[in-house]
Protein backbone atom coordinates (compact mmCIF):
# COMPACT_ATOMS: atom_id res chain seq x y z
CA UNK A 1 0.00 0.00 0.00
CA UNK A 2 2.84 2.36 0.75
CA UNK A 3 4.19 2.08 -2.50
CA UNK A 4 0.78 2.53 -4.00
CA UNK A 5 0.62 5.70 -2.47
CA UNK A 6 3.59 7.44 -3.41
CA UNK A 7 3.36 6.98 -6.89
CA UNK A 8 -0.08 7.93 -6.43
CA UNK A 9 0.67 11.44 -5.44
CA UNK A 10 3.78 11.66 -7.91
CA UNK A 11 0.91 11.00 -10.77
CA UNK A 12 -1.27 13.73 -8.79
CA UNK A 13 1.67 16.30 -9.79
CA UNK A 14 2.09 14.83 -12.94
CA UNK A 15 -1.73 16.07 -13.88
CA UNK A 16 -1.39 19.24 -12.32
CA UNK A 17 2.51 20.06 -13.95
CA UNK A 18 0.15 18.64 -17.40
CA UNK A 19 -2.16 21.68 -16.90
CA UNK A 20 0.52 24.47 -16.14
CA UNK A 21 1.97 23.07 -19.54
CA UNK A 22 -1.38 22.89 -21.46
CA UNK A 23 -0.81 24.49 -24.73
CA UNK A 24 2.77 25.49 -24.53
CA UNK A 25 4.65 22.96 -26.75
CA UNK A 26 7.04 22.47 -24.47
CA UNK A 27 10.36 20.12 -25.17
CA UNK A 28 12.69 18.00 -22.78
CA UNK A 29 16.40 17.01 -23.91
CA UNK A 30 17.92 14.24 -21.95
CA UNK A 31 21.36 12.83 -21.99
CA UNK A 32 22.23 9.52 -20.58
CA UNK A 33 24.91 8.44 -19.44
CA UNK A 34 26.58 4.85 -18.38
CA UNK A 35 25.05 1.17 -18.24
CA UNK A 36 21.38 -0.44 -19.79
CA UNK A 37 20.14 0.26 -15.90
CA UNK A 38 20.72 4.14 -16.78
CA UNK A 39 19.28 3.72 -20.04
CA UNK A 40 15.86 2.08 -17.92
CA UNK A 41 15.59 4.68 -15.26
CA UNK A 42 15.61 7.39 -18.91
CA UNK A 43 13.03 5.35 -20.19
CA UNK A 44 11.02 6.02 -16.65
CA UNK A 45 11.91 9.72 -16.42
CA UNK A 46 10.77 10.14 -20.74
CA UNK A 47 7.89 8.67 -19.40
CA UNK A 48 6.89 10.92 -16.52
CA UNK A 49 7.82 13.94 -18.90
CA UNK A 50 5.52 13.35 -20.98
CA UNK A 51 2.61 12.41 -18.48
CA UNK A 52 3.42 16.33 -17.78
CA UNK A 53 2.88 17.38 -21.95
CA UNK A 54 6.79 17.24 -22.61
CA UNK A 55 8.05 16.46 -26.01
CA UNK A 56 11.12 15.13 -26.56
CA UNK A 57 13.24 16.66 -28.76
CA UNK A 58 17.12 15.87 -30.18
CA UNK A 59 17.95 19.29 -30.18
CA UNK A 60 19.45 20.50 -26.89
CA UNK A 61 19.02 24.29 -28.22
CA UNK A 62 15.09 24.01 -28.30
CA UNK A 63 14.71 21.86 -24.67
CA UNK A 64 12.47 23.91 -21.80
CA UNK A 65 14.07 21.36 -19.43
CA UNK A 66 17.38 19.91 -19.46
CA UNK A 67 18.02 16.33 -18.06
CA UNK A 68 21.44 14.29 -17.19
CA UNK A 69 21.39 11.09 -16.41
CA UNK A 70 24.57 10.75 -14.64
CA UNK A 71 27.12 7.61 -14.41
CA UNK A 72 29.95 7.55 -12.32
CA UNK A 73 31.91 4.37 -12.88
CA UNK A 74 34.36 5.95 -15.46
CA UNK A 75 36.30 9.28 -14.02
CA UNK A 76 35.90 10.41 -17.79
CA UNK A 77 32.08 10.37 -17.24
CA UNK A 78 33.02 13.14 -14.81
CA UNK A 79 34.47 15.56 -16.99
CA UNK A 80 31.89 14.90 -19.57
CA UNK A 81 29.46 15.94 -17.34
CA UNK A 82 30.77 19.14 -16.08
CA UNK A 83 31.62 20.14 -19.86
CA UNK A 84 27.96 19.37 -20.80
CA UNK A 85 27.13 22.02 -18.15
CA UNK A 86 29.24 24.69 -18.94
CA UNK A 87 28.03 24.36 -22.56
CA UNK A 88 24.03 24.13 -21.59
CA UNK A 89 24.67 27.35 -18.70
CA UNK A 90 23.49 29.76 -21.89
CA UNK A 91 20.43 27.81 -22.30
CA UNK A 92 19.32 28.48 -18.89
CA UNK A 93 20.41 32.03 -18.80
CA UNK A 94 18.92 33.27 -22.39
CA UNK A 95 15.24 30.67 -22.08
CA UNK A 96 15.18 29.81 -18.65
CA UNK A 97 15.59 26.31 -19.68
CA UNK A 98 15.16 24.32 -16.26
CA UNK A 99 18.51 21.83 -15.55
CA UNK A 100 18.06 18.30 -13.88
CA UNK A 101 20.67 16.59 -12.90
CA UNK A 102 20.41 12.50 -11.50
CA UNK A 103 21.60 9.44 -11.47
CA UNK A 104 24.81 7.69 -9.58
CA UNK A 105 26.89 10.61 -9.71
CA UNK A 106 24.55 12.40 -7.75
CA UNK A 107 25.22 10.23 -4.96
CA UNK A 108 28.47 11.31 -4.29
CA UNK A 109 29.06 14.39 -1.85
CA UNK A 110 31.85 15.53 -3.26
CA UNK A 111 30.32 15.71 -6.83
CA UNK A 112 27.31 17.40 -5.61
CA UNK A 113 28.91 19.89 -3.44
CA UNK A 114 31.31 21.06 -7.06
CA UNK A 115 27.80 21.28 -8.76
CA UNK A 116 26.30 23.65 -5.85
CA UNK A 117 29.98 25.94 -5.72
CA UNK A 118 30.64 25.47 -9.51
CA UNK A 119 27.45 25.42 -11.45
CA UNK A 120 24.82 26.70 -9.37
CA UNK A 121 22.44 27.34 -12.16
CA UNK A 122 21.51 23.91 -11.82
CA UNK A 123 17.50 23.48 -10.51
CA UNK A 124 17.48 20.41 -9.82
CA UNK A 125 19.93 17.17 -7.92
CA UNK A 126 18.41 14.11 -7.08
CA UNK A 127 19.42 10.67 -6.96
CA UNK A 128 19.18 6.87 -7.72
CA UNK A 129 16.36 6.60 -4.67
CA UNK A 130 14.57 9.30 -5.67
CA UNK A 131 14.40 9.34 -9.61
CA UNK A 132 10.39 8.36 -9.04
CA UNK A 133 10.02 11.84 -7.08
CA UNK A 134 10.85 13.77 -10.24
CA UNK A 135 7.74 15.20 -10.94
CA UNK A 136 7.65 16.68 -7.54
CA UNK A 137 11.17 18.19 -7.56
CA UNK A 138 9.89 19.99 -11.02
CA UNK A 139 6.65 21.14 -9.54
CA UNK A 140 8.61 22.71 -6.65
CA UNK A 141 11.15 24.69 -9.66
CA UNK A 142 8.46 25.31 -11.23
CA UNK A 143 6.21 27.13 -8.77
CA UNK A 144 8.41 28.29 -6.24
CA UNK A 145 11.26 29.09 -8.83
CA UNK A 146 13.82 27.44 -6.12
CA UNK A 147 16.24 25.09 -6.35
CA UNK A 148 15.91 21.40 -5.37
CA UNK A 149 18.50 18.78 -3.29
CA UNK A 150 16.51 15.75 -3.25
CA UNK A 151 18.95 12.90 -2.44
CA UNK A 152 19.04 9.89 0.09
CA UNK A 153 21.96 7.99 1.48
CA UNK A 154 19.35 4.73 2.39
CA UNK A 155 18.52 2.26 0.12
CA UNK A 156 15.13 3.56 -1.59
CA UNK A 157 12.07 1.17 -1.69
CA UNK A 158 11.16 -0.14 -5.27
CA UNK A 159 8.53 1.83 -6.34
CA UNK A 160 6.52 0.19 -9.28
CA UNK A 161 4.27 1.98 -11.55
CA UNK A 162 6.30 4.68 -12.91
CA UNK A 163 5.29 5.48 -16.52
CA UNK A 164 8.10 4.85 -18.47
CA UNK A 165 8.43 5.60 -22.78
CA UNK A 166 10.28 3.10 -24.49
CA UNK A 167 13.40 4.20 -26.32
CA UNK A 168 12.14 0.89 -28.61
CA UNK A 169 9.46 -0.70 -30.62
CA UNK A 170 10.85 -3.99 -30.47
CA UNK A 171 13.73 -4.76 -27.83
CA UNK A 172 12.65 -3.74 -24.04
CA UNK A 173 14.88 -3.37 -21.56
CA UNK A 174 13.36 -4.96 -17.94
CA UNK A 175 14.87 -3.98 -14.40
CA UNK A 176 14.50 -7.16 -12.08
CA UNK A 177 16.57 -5.67 -9.09
CA UNK A 178 18.14 -3.02 -7.88
CA UNK A 179 21.83 -2.07 -6.06
CA UNK A 180 24.82 -4.65 -5.07
CA UNK A 181 26.00 -6.54 -2.14
CA UNK A 182 29.92 -7.43 -3.88
CA UNK A 183 31.27 -4.81 -2.70
CA UNK A 184 34.47 -4.87 -5.43
CA UNK A 185 36.82 -2.91 -4.24
CA UNK A 186 37.22 -0.50 -7.72
CA UNK A 187 33.08 -0.05 -8.03
CA UNK A 188 31.56 2.48 -6.37
CA UNK A 189 27.95 0.84 -7.35
CA UNK A 190 26.81 -0.14 -3.78
CA UNK A 191 27.70 3.35 -2.71
CA UNK A 192 25.52 4.94 -5.12
CA UNK A 193 22.88 2.23 -5.95
CA UNK A 194 22.28 0.71 -2.31
CA UNK A 195 22.15 -3.15 -1.33
CA UNK A 196 20.27 -5.93 -3.65
CA UNK A 197 16.29 -4.99 -3.38
CA UNK A 198 14.86 -7.88 -6.16
CA UNK A 199 11.23 -6.75 -7.90
CA UNK A 200 8.80 -9.16 -7.27
CA UNK A 201 8.29 -11.34 -9.80
CA UNK A 202 4.51 -10.59 -10.24
CA UNK A 203 5.41 -7.04 -10.98
CA UNK A 204 8.15 -8.25 -13.15
CA UNK A 205 5.98 -11.15 -15.27
CA UNK A 206 3.39 -8.64 -15.55
CA UNK A 207 5.27 -5.48 -16.68
CA UNK A 208 7.28 -8.82 -19.79
CA UNK A 209 3.40 -9.69 -20.56
CA UNK A 210 2.27 -6.19 -20.90
CA UNK A 211 5.18 -5.69 -23.25
CA UNK A 212 4.67 -8.68 -25.23
CA UNK A 213 1.48 -7.55 -26.20
CA UNK A 214 2.21 -4.02 -27.23
CA UNK A 215 4.29 -6.85 -29.74
CA UNK A 216 7.67 -6.42 -27.94
CA UNK A 217 10.11 -9.47 -29.11
CA UNK A 218 13.03 -9.21 -27.26
CA UNK A 219 13.64 -8.83 -23.28
CA UNK A 220 17.12 -7.99 -21.34
CA UNK A 221 16.64 -8.52 -17.77
CA UNK A 222 18.58 -6.01 -15.74
CA UNK A 223 20.02 -6.16 -12.39
CA UNK A 224 24.16 -5.36 -11.22
CA UNK A 225 24.28 -9.17 -10.68
CA UNK A 226 21.13 -10.82 -11.78
CA UNK A 227 21.76 -14.34 -10.72
CA UNK A 228 21.61 -13.21 -7.10
CA UNK A 229 18.14 -12.01 -7.67
CA UNK A 230 15.55 -12.88 -4.74
CA UNK A 231 18.77 -14.25 -2.22
CA UNK A 232 19.00 -11.70 -0.38
CA UNK A 233 16.59 -12.01 2.25
CA UNK A 234 17.70 -8.97 3.88
CA UNK A 235 16.62 -6.76 1.19
CA UNK A 236 13.96 -8.81 -0.10
CA UNK A 237 10.84 -8.50 1.51
CA UNK A 238 8.18 -10.15 -0.64
CA UNK A 239 5.05 -11.14 -0.34
CA UNK A 240 4.89 -15.01 -1.24
CA UNK A 241 1.67 -13.74 -2.99
CA UNK A 242 3.52 -11.95 -5.39
CA UNK A 243 5.76 -14.80 -5.96
CA UNK A 244 3.39 -16.99 -7.60
CA UNK A 245 3.09 -15.67 -10.51
CA UNK A 246 0.88 -16.92 -14.18
CA UNK A 247 3.64 -19.63 -15.22
CA UNK A 248 4.62 -20.68 -11.83
CA UNK A 249 6.20 -20.62 -8.53
CA UNK A 250 9.79 -17.99 -8.75
CA UNK A 251 11.68 -18.03 -6.16
CA UNK A 252 14.98 -17.53 -7.97
CA UNK A 253 16.81 -16.43 -11.12
CA UNK A 254 16.41 -19.63 -12.38
CA UNK A 255 12.77 -19.72 -11.96
CA UNK A 256 12.19 -16.21 -13.45
CA UNK A 257 14.02 -17.55 -16.43
CA UNK A 258 11.88 -20.46 -17.08
CA UNK A 259 8.98 -18.01 -16.60
CA UNK A 260 9.44 -15.44 -18.72
CA UNK A 261 10.71 -18.40 -21.49
CA UNK A 262 6.56 -19.13 -21.19
CA UNK A 263 5.63 -15.85 -22.03
CA UNK A 264 4.12 -15.93 -25.49
CA UNK A 265 5.07 -13.23 -27.90
CA UNK A 266 8.38 -12.66 -26.65
CA UNK A 267 11.15 -14.45 -28.61
CA UNK A 268 14.72 -13.45 -27.34
CA UNK A 269 15.29 -13.33 -24.05
CA UNK A 270 18.98 -11.66 -22.82
CA UNK A 271 20.24 -10.72 -19.23
CA UNK A 272 23.14 -8.52 -17.45
CA UNK A 273 25.38 -9.27 -15.66
CA UNK A 274 25.92 -12.31 -13.40
CA UNK A 275 28.43 -12.73 -11.31
CA UNK A 276 30.57 -15.99 -11.52
CA UNK A 277 30.78 -16.55 -8.47
CA UNK A 278 27.04 -16.92 -8.15
CA UNK A 279 26.49 -18.87 -11.58
CA UNK A 280 25.01 -21.52 -9.69
CA UNK A 281 23.75 -25.19 -11.61
CA UNK A 282 19.93 -24.37 -11.28
CA UNK A 283 21.19 -21.30 -13.95
CA UNK A 284 22.98 -22.91 -16.25
CA UNK A 285 19.83 -25.70 -16.51
CA UNK A 286 17.55 -23.31 -16.62
CA UNK A 287 19.16 -21.67 -19.86
CA UNK A 288 19.68 -25.08 -21.31
CA UNK A 289 15.47 -25.86 -21.16
CA UNK A 290 15.13 -22.02 -22.50
CA UNK A 291 14.73 -22.20 -26.50
CA UNK A 292 14.35 -18.21 -26.04
CA UNK A 293 17.40 -17.30 -23.50
CA UNK A 294 20.40 -16.15 -25.71
CA UNK A 295 23.24 -18.31 -25.69
CA UNK A 296 25.66 -15.30 -25.46
CA UNK A 297 26.06 -15.49 -21.65
CA UNK A 298 28.00 -12.08 -20.66
CA UNK A 299 30.60 -13.31 -17.82
CA UNK A 300 32.59 -10.53 -16.63
CA UNK A 301 35.88 -11.83 -16.27
CA UNK A 302 37.98 -8.43 -15.08
CA UNK A 303 41.43 -10.09 -14.18
CA UNK A 304 42.86 -13.39 -15.19
CA UNK A 305 45.28 -13.10 -12.30
CA UNK A 306 44.24 -14.86 -8.96
CA UNK A 307 45.85 -12.38 -6.91
CA UNK A 308 44.28 -9.72 -8.66
CA UNK A 309 40.98 -11.15 -8.46
CA UNK A 310 41.32 -11.29 -4.82
CA UNK A 311 42.73 -7.40 -4.56
CA UNK A 312 39.40 -6.70 -6.18
CA UNK A 313 37.47 -8.89 -3.76
CA UNK A 314 35.59 -10.86 -6.91
CA UNK A 315 34.79 -13.93 -5.09
CA UNK A 316 36.70 -16.44 -7.40
CA UNK A 317 40.14 -17.77 -8.83
CA UNK A 318 41.56 -17.80 -12.07
CA UNK A 319 41.25 -21.26 -11.81
CA UNK A 320 37.48 -21.54 -10.69
CA UNK A 321 36.61 -19.11 -13.48
CA UNK A 322 37.87 -21.66 -16.45
CA UNK A 323 35.95 -24.51 -14.30
CA UNK A 324 32.88 -22.88 -14.65
CA UNK A 325 33.36 -21.64 -18.33
CA UNK A 326 34.25 -25.92 -18.82
CA UNK A 327 31.26 -26.81 -17.22
CA UNK A 328 28.63 -24.16 -18.87
CA UNK A 329 30.45 -25.53 -22.37
CA UNK A 330 29.90 -29.43 -21.19
CA UNK A 331 26.10 -28.10 -20.57
CA UNK A 332 25.17 -26.03 -23.48
CA UNK A 333 27.42 -26.93 -26.55
CA UNK A 334 26.64 -24.18 -28.39
CA UNK A 335 26.83 -21.20 -25.54
CA UNK A 336 29.27 -18.36 -26.65
CA UNK A 337 30.45 -15.71 -24.19
CA UNK A 338 31.25 -11.78 -23.74
CA UNK A 339 33.33 -10.34 -20.74
CA UNK A 340 34.52 -7.66 -19.18
CA UNK A 341 38.20 -6.70 -18.50
CA UNK A 342 39.86 -4.22 -16.30
CA UNK A 343 43.53 -3.47 -17.17
CA UNK A 344 46.08 -2.03 -14.93
CA UNK A 345 44.75 -2.54 -11.45
CA UNK A 346 46.52 -1.59 -8.42
CA UNK A 347 49.69 -3.84 -8.09
CA UNK A 348 48.77 -5.62 -11.07
CA UNK A 349 52.08 -6.67 -13.06
CA UNK A 350 52.95 -7.63 -16.53
CA UNK A 351 52.63 -11.61 -14.96
CA UNK A 352 49.37 -10.86 -14.01
CA UNK A 353 48.10 -9.38 -17.19
CA UNK A 354 49.56 -12.41 -18.99
CA UNK A 355 47.71 -14.25 -16.70
CA UNK A 356 44.71 -12.32 -18.16
CA UNK A 357 45.83 -12.57 -21.81
CA UNK A 358 45.82 -16.52 -20.72
CA UNK A 359 42.18 -16.54 -19.76
CA UNK A 360 41.37 -14.69 -23.31
CA UNK A 361 42.85 -16.98 -25.29
CA UNK A 362 41.57 -20.02 -23.26
CA UNK A 363 37.76 -18.94 -22.99
CA UNK A 364 38.04 -17.30 -26.80
CA UNK A 365 35.53 -14.57 -26.08
CA UNK A 366 32.76 -13.39 -28.69
CA UNK A 367 33.11 -10.05 -27.12
CA UNK A 368 35.56 -8.62 -24.66
CA UNK A 369 34.56 -4.89 -23.12
CA UNK A 370 37.74 -3.84 -22.17
CA UNK A 371 38.32 -0.53 -19.78
CA UNK A 372 41.64 1.07 -18.17
CA UNK A 373 41.10 1.03 -14.66
CA UNK A 374 40.00 4.29 -13.48
CA UNK A 375 40.44 5.28 -9.86
CA UNK A 376 37.31 6.14 -7.80
CA UNK A 377 36.58 7.99 -4.74
CA UNK A 378 35.01 6.45 -2.23
CA UNK A 379 36.39 2.82 -3.13
CA UNK A 380 38.82 0.79 -1.31
CA UNK A 381 41.01 0.58 -4.85
CA UNK A 382 41.33 4.33 -4.56
CA UNK A 383 43.37 4.16 -1.54
CA UNK A 384 45.88 0.66 -2.65
CA UNK A 385 49.36 1.72 -3.37
CA UNK A 386 51.14 0.29 -6.50
CA UNK A 387 48.31 2.24 -9.02
CA UNK A 388 49.99 1.45 -12.12
CA UNK A 389 51.35 4.35 -14.23
CA UNK A 390 49.23 5.60 -16.84
CA UNK A 391 51.59 4.96 -19.40
CA UNK A 392 51.85 1.41 -18.88
CA UNK A 393 47.77 0.99 -18.64
CA UNK A 394 47.72 1.76 -22.30
CA UNK A 395 50.41 -0.21 -23.35
CA UNK A 396 48.64 -3.25 -21.81
CA UNK A 397 45.28 -2.42 -23.04
CA UNK A 398 46.38 -2.02 -26.52
CA UNK A 399 48.40 -5.69 -26.05
CA UNK A 400 45.06 -7.01 -25.05
CA UNK A 401 42.96 -4.87 -27.98
CA UNK A 402 45.15 -6.36 -30.67
CA UNK A 403 44.38 -9.85 -29.21
CA UNK A 404 40.82 -9.82 -28.94
CA UNK A 405 40.23 -8.13 -32.17
CA UNK A 406 42.56 -11.06 -33.61
CA UNK A 407 39.79 -13.65 -32.28
CA UNK A 408 37.15 -11.85 -33.80
CA UNK A 409 38.41 -11.91 -37.15
CA UNK A 410 38.85 -15.00 -36.70
CA UNK A 411 35.64 -15.87 -34.93
CA UNK A 412 33.32 -13.50 -37.51
CA UNK A 413 35.20 -16.29 -40.53
CA UNK A 414 33.21 -18.96 -38.79
CA UNK A 415 29.83 -17.54 -39.53
CA UNK A 416 30.14 -17.37 -43.42
CA UNK A 417 27.45 -19.61 -44.93
CA UNK A 418 25.80 -19.77 -41.62
CA UNK A 419 22.39 -19.16 -41.37
CA UNK A 420 20.51 -17.65 -38.50
CA UNK A 421 17.45 -16.69 -36.70
CA UNK A 422 17.27 -13.18 -36.36
CA UNK A 423 14.90 -10.33 -35.00
CA UNK A 424 14.84 -7.40 -37.38
CA UNK A 425 15.42 -4.50 -35.17
CA UNK A 426 14.93 -1.55 -37.62
CA UNK A 427 17.18 0.31 -39.97
CA UNK A 428 20.99 0.11 -39.83
CA UNK A 429 22.10 3.25 -38.37
CA UNK A 430 24.87 3.71 -40.86
CA UNK A 431 23.01 2.53 -44.33
CA UNK A 432 19.35 3.19 -43.54
CA UNK A 433 18.97 1.11 -47.43
CA UNK A 434 19.84 -1.76 -44.80
CA UNK A 435 17.74 -3.83 -41.99
CA UNK A 436 19.67 -4.70 -38.97
CA UNK A 437 19.39 -7.40 -36.16
CA UNK A 438 21.61 -9.51 -34.51
CA UNK A 439 22.67 -13.18 -33.72
CA UNK A 440 21.73 -15.09 -30.64
CA UNK A 441 25.63 -14.63 -29.78
CA UNK A 442 24.72 -11.03 -30.29
CA UNK A 443 26.98 -10.21 -33.30
CA UNK A 444 25.40 -7.35 -35.53
CA UNK A 445 24.07 -8.42 -38.98
CA UNK A 446 23.12 -6.06 -41.63
CA UNK A 447 20.70 -6.90 -44.64
CA UNK A 448 18.93 -5.94 -47.58
CA UNK A 449 14.63 -6.42 -46.84
CA UNK A 450 11.61 -4.20 -46.90
CA UNK A 451 11.47 -2.45 -43.61
CA UNK A 452 8.02 -4.04 -43.35
CA UNK A 453 9.95 -6.97 -41.77
CA UNK A 454 10.78 -4.77 -38.56
CA UNK A 455 9.74 -6.60 -35.63
CA UNK A 456 9.94 -10.06 -37.36
CA UNK A 457 11.69 -12.73 -37.37
CA UNK A 458 13.66 -13.81 -40.25
CA UNK A 459 16.50 -16.42 -41.71
CA UNK A 460 19.44 -14.68 -43.08
CA UNK A 461 22.08 -16.52 -44.29
CA UNK A 462 25.94 -15.02 -43.29
CA UNK A 463 27.64 -13.79 -46.76
CA UNK A 464 30.33 -12.04 -45.43
CA UNK A 465 32.24 -10.52 -42.12
CA UNK A 466 33.72 -7.29 -41.44
CA UNK A 467 35.10 -6.49 -37.88
CA UNK A 468 32.04 -5.00 -35.81
CA UNK A 469 29.77 -6.36 -38.01
CA UNK A 470 28.44 -9.03 -40.83
CA UNK A 471 26.16 -9.29 -43.84
CA UNK A 472 23.75 -11.31 -44.51
CA UNK A 473 20.74 -11.85 -47.09
CA UNK A 474 17.21 -13.34 -46.49
CA UNK A 475 16.88 -16.81 -47.32
CA UNK A 476 13.56 -19.50 -47.50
Amino acid sequence: METKTKIEEQIDIMEKISKINEGKNLKYYIFTMGCSLNENDSEKLCGMLEKMAYNKTEKIEEADIIIFNTCCIRENAEDKLFGKLGEVKKYHEKKGSIIAIGGCMMQQEHIVEKIKKSYNFCDIIFGTHTLYKFPEDLYKVILEKKHVQDIIDIDGNIIEGIPIKRSEKTKALVTIMNGCNNFCTYCIVPYVRGRERSRAPKDIINEIEELAKKGYKEITLLGQNVNSYMKSEKCNKIEEQDKQTSYGYVNSFADLLLAVNKIEGIEVIRFISPHPKDFTNDVITAIKKSKKVSKLLHLPLQSGSTEILKKMNRGYTKEQYLSLVKKIKEAIPDVRFSTDIIVGFPGETYEDFLDTLDVVRKVNFEQVFMFIYSRRVGTPADKMENQVPEEEKHVRFNELKELVEQQIEENNKKYIGTVHTILVEGKSKTNDKLLTGRTDSNKIVVFDGDENLINNIVKVQIVSEHMWYLKGKIVE
